[in-house]
């Protein structure tokens, strides 16, 4: 048995793996910076936001006081801030997540893009909303409907889709004459959303990279959002989209869980939208995921792996 803290466990992520871990017999600690039903974990505590000054010594306070031996991050705000404290953060315990500069690019979209793009790995067109006089400009040059979002974000938050509706645009250039260039802006793939996971092992880089790739059936906000429902898709079914995540994830020199969002363009192309360094809301359609992490965990120190 592993006792183990699990961040934002009143959110998707954080709860889904912390019912996987119970299921399979390991004592979880849920923290999150609201109040969470006790039943999300085997004991439950309310802790400062990730921002706050004493929030990795509050961590700290629990891991010694519970015999915490593993950390496990799921909330996007405090990763690079997990990262940078991972390889001494308290006397036997370790954090999942990866090294410091892999997630530093993971947690900016942009950096994201540009990173993916110089290694030949497919992204949708992409720029910032600087990078252009207006909507009309940057429609034109990234070839119409556009998607924008902040470079640095928590899941679907402030996703939108930016078009030439029926009211001739005009809520599309009153969104855009807000963004500045902590925005985003992609191309939009019309085609079906892929949420792959994917694992890369810090102990043994000869070792097959695992990746579960898993279809958005269903999303909140009808062609983008967060997913409603998924179905596992056999790797054979979906070959390219395997490809590709696993290929973004070597690309960022990321390990551990990976949380990919793909989608297909109008060619059928598969395209990485973004890449999230932790456990995602999905990951109990692939129980794989957290059972190779633990294996990875019984091996030894979670330190870097050359890519």
């Amino acid at each position: 048995m592993v006792r183990v803290l699990v961040t934002g466990v009143g959110g998707p992520a954080g709860l889904s793996l912390a019912r996987q871990l119970m299921d399979q017999g390991h004592w979880v600690l849920g923290v999150d910076m609201k109040q969470v039903h006790a039943s999300a974990a085997d004991a439950v505590v309310v802790v400062s936001p990730a921002n706050a000054p004493g929030y990795l010594w509050e961590l700290r306070g629990l891991v010694a006081a519970h015999g915490i031996g593993l950390v496990v991050p799921t909330v996007s705000d405090e990763l690079m801030l997990m990262a940078e404290a991972r390889d001494d953060f308290a006397p036997g315990a370790e954090i999942l997540i990866g090294d410091p500069a892999p997630v530093r690019i993971a947690n900016d979209k942009y950096l994201t893009m540009r990173c993916l793009a110089n290694a030949n790995v497919a992204v949708p067109d992409f720029a910032l909303p600087g990078d252009f006089s207006s909507i009309n400009e940057a429609m034109a040059r990234l070839g119409g409907s556009l998607v924008v979002k902040p470079r640095v974000s928590r899941g679907g938050r402030g996703v939108q889709v930016l078009e030439r509706a029926a009211d001739g645009g005009r809520n599309a250039a009153r969104v855009w004459s807000a963004l500045d260039d902590s925005w985003i802006v992609q191309r939009f793939a019309p085609g079906t959303e892929y949420a792959p996971v994917v694992f890369r092992s810090w102990h043994e880089p000869e070792q097959e990279d695992l990746v579960v790739v898993l279809e958005k059936t269903e999303l909140k906000q009808g062609r983008i959002g967060n997913a409603l429902s998924i179905r596992r898709v056999d790797t054979a079914e979906a070959p390219d989209v395997a490809r590709t995540a696993e290929a973004a994830s070597a690309a960022l020199g990321l390990t551990g869980p990976i949380d990919v969002d793909v989608r297909r363009r109008w060619d059928g192309t598969p395209v990485v939208l973004e890449v999230n360094a932790r456990f995602g809301a999905n990951s109990a359609y692939a129980p794989q995921l957290l059972e190779t992490v633990l294996r990875s965990y019984a091996l030894g120190p979670l330190t870097g792996r050359a890519v």
